[in-house]
């Protein structure tokens, strides 16, 4: 799970196995795999690396892709 901040400023915790998508348009907006959609400060390049980082953390990842 990774924290990000709703555009209103209220803090967020999103399960990242259920991202469908991260878009910018220019806010940015997640999409979960059920439909709902969150708008978020982050940027999509910020999401994605605190996803990669929750994987890296919370899953066995042989030592050469870590």
């Amino acid at each position: 799970m990774i924290r990000v901040t709703r555009k209103n400023g209220s803090p967020l915790v999103v399960n990242v196995d259920l991202v469908k998508f991260v878009e910018e348009t220019p806010d940015t907006i997640i999409t979960m795999r059920d439909g709902e959609k969150v708008l978020v400060q982050e940027s999509a390049d910020t999401i994605i690396a605190r996803s990669v980082d929750f994987i890296r953390a919370t899953r066995f990842l042989p030592d050469d892709l870590r």
